[in-house]
């Protein structure tokens, strides 16, 4: 297996068209929907971290500013044939790692329930009732860091 590798870009950034083409195939088109219908604007503020094998682009989520001490993480997904292989722990990890070395205090999240688990087992605990987002079922979640 070849090794994946996590970097940041940035919405201008040429990678970020795979990062768009990876969210529409396992974000949006399962639901019916498209990124195309969507406004896009966070992206352009968001850290965007990517796990790439090769120059493939497998894993992608987005941290967006929230308050000064709250990053939201937001547009989590890795290609189904690179899951349960660690990619979306070590994207995790990364995006961790990087709001602790901003100073943030906390990572909050709006997750689907079919990965509440993945994010329990990452330490993140959920906050609320359950609610609808896009469609389908979510659960917001919080992990001090």
């Amino acid at each position: 297996m070849q090794e994946i590798t996590i970097a940041t870009i940035t919405a201008t950034d040429a990678g970020y068209a795979q990062v768009w083409q990876l969210r529409e195939e396992v974000l949006r088109k399962p639901l019916g929907m498209s990124l195309k219908n969507e406004h896009l604007d966070m992206d352009f503020e968001d850290v965007i971290f990517v796990a790439k094998s090769g120059e493939d682009v497998i894993g992608c989520l987005m941290l967006h500013h929230a308050t000064d001490s709250v990053l939201k993480l937001r547009q989590m997904a890795v290609y189904d044939a690179w899951q349960g292989k660690n990619v979306g722990r070590q994207l995790v990890t990364s995006a961790e790692h990087y709001a602790t070395g901003k100073g943030y205090k906390t990572i909050a999240l709006h997750a689907r329930i079919v990965a509440r688990d993945f994010y329990t087992k990452l330490g993140y605990l959920p906050e609320g009732e359950l609610f609808t987002e896009v469609g389908i079922p979510h659960v917001k979640m919080t992990k001090s860091i």
